[in-house]
């Protein structure tokens, strides 16, 4: 039986004999599409191939391409687990064809390799074409000798396909396997076609169209091919199973599950197991294509993904975080095929401890929450469905959970109002989703690479150079001279530049562009589709397209951003080294005048662990070891054992920047390399070059990323020579060397927290009339009753008074109302007797109300809010007697 890495192999093996290049999947994340929240299909890589705008060194390719679906227009979430096909995260596998070979050979190809290749028989297969394609159809009788019978006409979108509302898309052909009538179901295009009888396992797309935002939609100018296959549907097809669940690499995360929460991997438990297994291949996917859990986009659907195979582990009875520890399982069946998965599995784990640590503790939190709600709704009111998606979307607790604790209580959910919740929340995910790389309006550049090449960087070697003016473009087209846009900021490109265009954290280069006619200043540099553009002012003349020019950069800013971004590097390393190897970088900035890294880590950094940063960074700094620079293949550098950025994806050949030598102190073998990245940024000659390194700061940055922000070189001894300033400064006010001011600041603090103490301590005496006296009680329908305006005290000072006044009272109730000198605080207070017959909630909601103000809440015994206006503080005060004596 063949295995699904088996089955992968044979595909790609076979379209590579057939003349097609293996191309590695693409990131999650797409690069050239804002329209996807994430890759979705094989094809989305190839997109700007498929229109033109793009061409490769190869008209034919294959893939076997990650998958996401699970937000947006395909959106597979709430049916995982729960059928035998569906998947967050899958595999396509795919042959495309850039205007090369179209209908004939892809329908041959597919139909031998089903049948020869895989072995599947002839008589199981049958096929569907969009109802106009004649030519499909008879390509179908011509090469698999199929009849009519098996040629099934689908007039409607189900044979023409659309990646999304824009972009390429052609009718298709698709291919079913039959597993027989046993089994539920009817051919597609008939009413019963949901069984499960007949299996699409193939999809041709035949590309020969492009759809734009206005519905319109003209015909591509070369015909390709757009092919599509389920690893998971073809692997349960070719080991005879009838369930994507039950194909060995599912099977093996499925009992890797039941094996850690000690369940039975085909019992109760079925369900939860196979939801733990296919979340957490989506889940890692995304961490290590660089997607973060967060509260909006990509990381809110990441983490609503995450949560919800934790809340299924713990349905299973785990009580501890677990899902971190099945990474490995994952790692040994995914790792070869995706190398990514391994590199980043010490993140994966660390993201999925830290997030099921979080998510374990809104459990016990929710529940209380839940209470609170309850308490302000009539007896036996359904819970509405806004809370209770506040409850899912605030607090991460799940709504089945929410019905479960209700049902206890004899109460519901208002589930319409929480689906509308829903989707509003849904709609806004939708609107923050943002593409990556490439711009939307990149076909200037495209038209620009194809017709003059690549720009040749020649800033490695040097920082003055000469070159050929070869475009100006301004708002996305081109032009003669900057004459045509005079006064404002045009990009020039140049057959070859010195400047450094804006990537991988560095900023791109400023400078001049000098020209026999004129003077431009270059403000930033930057880059599409491998084209350089100087984005620039004219100061002088004219620049006029053809023109030689001269490029000089500006050489001591340039000088301070290799030292940031050599800096950098070493940061990097020293952190791994402090704080452990989950540490990956989560975005950087190499700027003139500092340096900025996140990076994954799950709390704060101790005042020891930064200093031990520094200390390494700066060690490395005074050694002065030269700075290397190599070339050599991807796997090559990962062999070396070279750093790179999660979700990144690479060419044939990547720059290897390797600095510092480690001298067998703990740290290493002595003389191996210390830091070994893959960078394409410029970086100092020498590590002495850098100066020195001054850590200013560690903050968060996202949920799980931490922000480090620094300095070097100059800016770095300015900044000490401040801060020694600072503290002369400091001496002298207090009258104490520099090193005592630590135990003179804290002496300060201790005798300025014991005069606050004490001044607190007068002012509620003075507010309670003395030690021992106070305000007079009355009562109220049996309920002794004190009430008082007080002045000189804060909102946060009346709990405290009201627990004295109950404590003196013994049984009543206190209601107290702060004159703040602004919008009055108000509180109230009830002795635990009588919580049964009055609320502290009551009271202050009315007294609020008569106030000014509205809302409020705590507990029965004690409960807060704010009003508005303190001269209505006689309502406020009639208005809690009234509801006493009701």
């Amino acid at each position: 039986m063949p295995s699904l890495n088996d089955i992968r192999s044979t595909y790609l093996d076979f379209f590579k004999r057939n003349g097609h290049t293996v191309v590695d999947s693409s990131p999650l994340v797409p690069r050239n599409d804002p329209t996807l929240m994430f890759t979705n299909s094989g094809m989305v890589q190839f997109k700007n191939c498929f229109t033109g705008v793009e061409t490769r060194d190869y008209k034919r390719a294959t893939t076997a391409q990650k998958c996401v679906r699970a937000g947006g227009k395909h959106n597979d979430l709430d049916n995982v687990g729960y059928t035998a096909r569906h998947h967050t995260f899958f595999e396509m596998l795919g042959n495309f064809s850039f205007g090369d070979y179209f209908k004939a050979e892809a329908i041959a190809f597919a139909w031998e390799l089903l049948t020869r290749d895989f072995d599947i028989p002839k008589d199981k297969l049958l096929v569907t074409v969009y109802h106009t394609d004649d030519e499909a159809a008879a390509l179908w009788k011509k090469v698999a000798g199929l009849g009519d019978d098996r040629i099934i006409r689908i007039p409607t979108s189900d044979n023409f396909w659309q990646m999304g509302p824009t972009g390429p898309c052609g009718p298709c052909t698709e291919i079913f396997f039959d597993h027989g009538d046993h089994i539920w179901g009817g051919p597609p295009g008939s009413a019963d076609e949901d069984g499960d009888r007949y299996i699409e396992i193939w999809n041709n797309v035949f590309m020969q169209n492009e759809q734009f935002e206005d519905g319109s939609m003209i015909d591509l100018d070369m015909q390709s091919i757009d092919t599509g296959m389920g690893l998971e549907r073809i692997g349960a097809l070719l080991q005879g199973k009838h369930d994507n669940y039950d194909t060995d690499l599912m099977r093996s995360l499925i009992e890797a599950s039941a094996h850690l929460t000690s369940n039975d991997p085909d019992g109760p438990g079925k369900v939860h197991h196979r939801v733990v297994a296919d979340h957490l291949r989506s889940t890692s996917f995304l961490i290590a294509d660089g997607v973060m859990p967060s509260n909006d986009g990509r990381g809110y659907v990441l983490r609503r993904i995450m949560r919800r195979a934790m809340r299924h582990l713990n349905m299973l009875g785990t009580q501890d975080v677990t899902m971190y520890k099945l990474v490995p399982a994952l790692v040994r069946q995914m790792g070869t095929a995706y190398p990514e998965l391994a590199q980043a599995q010490s993140l994966i784990e660390e993201t999925l401890r830290l997030e099921e640590t979080r998510f374990r503790t809104t459990l016990d939190r929710g529940l209380k929450l839940l209470d609170e709600e309850l308490s302000g709704l009539p007896e036996g009111a359904d819970l509405p469905g806004p809370a209770a998606f506040k409850l899912y979307d605030t607090y991460g607790f799940p709504l089945d959970l929410t019905q479960d604790a209700l049902r206890e209580k004899g109460r519901a959910v208002d589930v319409a109002g929480f689906d509308a919740a829903m989707e509003e929340q849904r709609a806004k995910a939708r609107a923050s989703w943002s593409g990556t790389g490439e711009a939307k309006d990149a076909k200037i550049w495209f038209e620009l690479a194809e017709k003059h090449g690549a720009t040749e960087f020649l800033g490695y070697d040097g920082e003055i150079a000469e070159g050929q003016i070869l475009a100006i473009v301004k708002d996305g087209a081109a032009i003669g001279s900057s004459d045509e846009a005079k006064g404002e900021t045009i990009n020039i490109v140049v057959n070859q530049t010195p400047f450094y265009a804006e990537s991988g954290g560095q900023i791109g280069d400023q400078g001049w562009i000098r020209t026999d006619t004129g003077l431009a200043r270059v403000i930033d540099t930057r880059k599409a589709a491998n084209v350089f553009y100087h984005v620039a002012e004219i100061t002088e003349g004219t620049v006029i397209k053809g023109q030689p020019a001269k490029l000089e950069l500006d050489h001591a800013r340039r000088q301070a951003v290799r030292a940031n971004h050599s800096a950098t590097h070493l940061l990097n390393e020293a952190l791994r080294r402090t704080l452990g190897d989950h540490v990956a970088q989560r975005g950087s900035l190499n700027a003139a005048d500092r340096l900025r890294f996140d990076f994954a880590h799950s709390k704060a950094m101790t005042a020891e662990e930064l200093k031990a940063v520094e200390d390494e960074v700066n060690a490395f700094i005074r050694q002065n070891g030269a700075v290397e620079t190599r070339l050599m293949s991807p796997d090559d550098a990962r062999g070396l054992g070279a750093q790179a950025l999660f979700g990144e994806k690479y060419g044939e050949e990547v720059r290897v920047v390797s600095m510092g030598a480690l001298n067998g102190s703990g740290k290493g073998t002595a003389g191996s390399t210390y830091s070994i990245e893959l960078c394409g940024g410029t970086h100092v000659a020498r590590l002495g070059e850098i100066g020195a390194f001054v850590l200013l700061s560690d903050s968060a940055s996202a949920s799980g990323v931490r922000r480090i922000e620094a300095l070097t070189g100059e800016g770095a001894l300015a900044h000490m020579a401040e801060q020694s300033k600072l503290l002369a400064d400091i001496a002298a006010v207090l009258k104490a060397p520099a090193t005592e001011l630590a135990d003179r600041a804290k002496a300060l603090l201790d005798e300025r927290k014991a005069l606050q103490n004490e001044v607190a301590q007068l002012r509620r005496e003075l507010a309670m009339g003395g030690k021992s006296g106070g305000p007079d009680a009355k009562e109220i329908n049996g309920i002794k009753f004190i009430a008082q305006v007080m002045t000189g005290v804060s909102g946060k000072d009346l709990p405290g008074l009201i627990d004295e006044m109950k404590s003196r009272l013994g049984s009543g109730a206190v209601l107290l109302i702060a004159d703040t000198g602004a919008k009055p605080a108000v509180a109230a207070g009830v002795t635990a007797d009588l919580t049964d017959r009055l609320s502290a909630v009551t009271l202050v909601k009315v007294a609020a109300e008569a106030l000014g103000g509205k809302g409020g809440g705590g507990r029965p015994d004690m409960a807060q809010a704010g009003g508005a206006d303190i001269a209505l503080a006689d309502q406020a005060i009639a208005a809690a007697e009234a509801a006493i004596g009701a």
